[in-house]
């Protein structure tokens, strides 16, 4: 896997930074102390994918936890008829196929970019390996897994409870505000 070696800060693309610093803006890993991100910066990457770029496809190892710095990346499946079914679209922050990678299974689904997008790579066995060695990390990463699952937690009502009308109305939000982008008539999809 060849990685190119490029975080964006804000909104410029051009602008290189190191693999700690994609760490401490993403928040599995922000909680990780300077000598952590140190650790795991030296088993770890950083990569660009353009538009239409495959992350991970259906089969392949999870050798690697994926987590999104910047960008969108939508995870789907194919089904018999050659037809694509979208399972989730993920953005900053988000990890991709985590379960998966921590059981060591191959992808179950693919990963694909709908937008120029940036993942942390890290390298699944040495990651592990580390959390084995410093428990400084695994506190760290426990902190950042904690307020992922808060984050979930929230999203339940959404989903579970409450009208059609008004989960319709929360889905239709929480989409425009992950892949909408604004425009003069109100949020408008981002891969036309």
């Amino acid at each position: 896997m060849t990685a190119v070696i490029r975080v964006l800060r804000g909104y410029d693309p051009d602008v290189a930074t190191p693999v700690e610093d994609a760490m401490a803006a993403t928040p599995l890993y922000r909680n990780l102390s300077p000598e952590d991100r140190r650790r795991l910066g030296a088993v770890a990457a950083v990569r660009s994918f353009e538009k239409g770029d495959i992350v991970f496809s259906e089969g392949d190892p999870s050798s690697y936890l994926y987590t999104i710095v910047s960008g969108r990346v939508k995870v789907a499946k194919l089904i018999p008829g050659g037809r694509e079914v979208i399972l989730e679209i993920f953005g900053p922050g988000d990890p991709l196929g985590a379960v998966v990678a921590y059981e060591g299974r191959p992808y179950p689904a693919s990963a694909i970019a709908i937008e120029r997008s940036v993942c942390l790579l890290v390298r699944r066995r040495e990651f592990f390996e580390l959390l084995e060695r410093h428990p400084t990390l695994v506190r760290g990463f426990l902190v950042g897994m904690a307020q992922r699952i808060v984050e979930l937690t929230r999203r339940i009502p959404e989903v579970a409870g409450g009208r059609v009308e008004t989960r319709f109305a929360h889905l239709f939000l929480k989409l425009a505000d992950r892949v909408g982008r604004p425009t003069r008539a109100g949020p408008s999809s981002r891969w036309r």
